[in-house]
């Protein structure tokens, strides 16, 4: 995983904890943050890095058949099963399985999930004895699976079974310092692989593309970087190359940050007022403020002692 944040070599350290302890793992994170990423460093660094790695998006699972793809099925179990199917669990027999999306999971299911992490035993759909499994699980999610199970749409003792050792991956915006190096890996990768120029972003691009939110995280910005390595290859990137939603968050963000000044006020002033309400925005969280604020960590750091906030 590429990046030199705290926040991510934080999370990247208790991963390397984690894959020496065979301990079911989940692992939280907004859409596109990497979380399969982490998921397979940690096969990679474990015991099991000989054994496969198999991964499966729960969410995909059709209702009907998820049963039947998580622990198998015999011959003639159900309408359509002509082949006897050994299930995804099965498959990753001595490895990894890795369960994206765990909180999509059809309840019926999770119950025979919550058996199996139990005892290591499951039964394939039309069976009529168990069999014995040695996997490790490490489970992932984007939504809070405390507050689901509280309201009863996701087992609470599967919850607490596959939340052994949690790990949370930041969001992109919690870890701007790490764009640049994450951009250039991208846009390397691609230029050599299509046997194109490596595209520059021009200072005023770069701040562009700090102060946007990253909603989609590595995964939109993956496809940001192929976009222009294709379409810009070996050209000055400014701001008016730049897709059309990115500029156009820059301009309201603007607008919004000189709404917010009253008349009157000084520049110490109007710093100060800035700083108070980007630390209310994000309910004092400072690294969320500073991105906010364009500024760095330090730097905001620096300004709340100064004006005696700190």
């Amino acid at each position: 995983m590429i990046g030199s944040s705290p926040e991510l070599l934080s999370v990247i350290r208790a991963a390397r904890l984690v894959a020496s302890a065979d301990v079911a793992t989940l692992i939280r994170g907004e859409s596109g943050t990497g979380k399969e990423l982490l998921a397979r460093m940690i096969h990679s660094e474990s015991q099991r890095a000989d054994k496969c790695f198999v991964a499966l998006n729960c969410a995909a699972l059709p209702e009907s058949l998820a049963e039947s793809l998580l622990f198998g099925h015999r011959k003639g179990a159900f309408t359509g099963a002509s082949d006897a199917q050994p299930g995804v669990i099965k498959s990753a027999n001595g490895g990894t399985l890795f369960l994206d999306e765990i909180g999509e999971l059809p309840h019926p299911v999770q119950s025979k999930l919550l058996r199996f992490l139990e005892s290591g035993e499951c039964m394939a759909v039309g069976d009529s004895a168990p069999f014995r499994v040695n996997v490790r699980i490490i489970s992932a999610t984007n939504r809070d699976l405390y507050e689901e199970s509280r309201n009863g749409r996701f087992r609470m003792d599967l919850f607490f079974r596959l939340n052994v050792v949690p790990l949370e991956l930041p969001p992109l915006r919690d870890r701007l310092e790490d764009l640049e190096s994450i951009m250039g890996s991208f846009i390397n990768s691609f230029a050599s692989d299509n046997g194109l120029a490596a595209p520059v972003f021009s200072p005023e691009a770069m701040d562009i593309l700090r102060r946007h939110n990253w909603p989609g995280n590595i995964r939109e910005l993956r496809n940001f970087c192929q976009r222009m390595t294709i379409l810009l290859s070996g050209r000055v990137i400014k701001p008016e190359n730049l897709p059309m939603e990115l500029k156009s968050q820059a301009k309201e963000r603007i607008s919004a940050a000189f709404s917010l000044l009253d008349l009157g006020m000084g520049l110490k002033e109007i710093e100060e007022e800035l700083i108070r309400q980007a630390l209310a925005r994000t309910d004092g969280n400072r690294s969320q403020a500073a991105r906010m604020l364009g500024v760095s960590r330090d730097t905001l750091l620096y300004r709340l002692k100064k004006i005696s906030l700190a």
